[in-house]
C-alpha cells in the first residue's frame, strides 16, 4: 500500500530537521533514547489542549493516540472503503478487522439496501 505523498513530505521534513536515532527510530528523546510513555502522555495531553475546544478536552475524545487509529479505521469503514483495503492500510487481517470494528459500522443500511437492489437488477421493487 503506497504512502500518501503528503505524509511522505511531512516525514521527510521531520527527518531533515531532527534526523533519526542510531537504530533508525523516527522519534527519540533529547539523548537519543526511547521516548518514555510518560512523555508521550504529557505531550498528547498538551496537544489535545491546543487542538480541541474545552468541552472536547473534558470528553474522552482522542484521549489516547491509539484512539486516532480507531477513529480513522472506523471512518474508512463507514465511508464504504472495502474491508480488505482498510485491513491492509491498518495492518490487520480482514478477520481481525471485522472482529474489532464491525460494531463501528453505522448508518449504511439504506446504501447497502440500494446496492443489493441494484445487484439484483431491481427485483423486488
Amino acid at each position: 500500500m503506497p504512502i500518501p505523498p503528503e505524509l511522505v513530505g511531512i516525514l521527510r521534513r521531520h527527518v531533515d530537521r531532527f534526523g533519526v536515532a542510531d537504530d533508525s527510530r523516527l522519534f527519540r528523546s533529547g539523548k537519543s533514547n526511547v521516548v518514555a510513555a510518560s512523555t508521550y502522555s504529557r505531550v498528547w495531553k498538551a496537544a489535545r489542549g491546543l487542538a480541541l475546544a474545552p468541552v472536547q478536552v473534558a470528553s474522552p475524545l482522542a484521549g489516547r493516540p491509539y484512539d486516532l487509529r480507531h477513529a480513522v479505521v472506523s471512518l474508512w469503514l463507514n465511508s464504504g472503503v472495502p474491508a480488505p483495503d482498510v485491513a491492509a492500510r491498518a495492518g490487520h487481517s480482514v478477520d481481525v478487522l471485522l472482529k474489532v470494528y464491525a460494531k463501528c459500522i453505522d448508518g449504511q443500511e439504506a446504501t447497502v439496501n440500494q446496492r443489493i437492489q441494484a445487484a439484483l437488477g431491481g427485483l423486488g421493487e
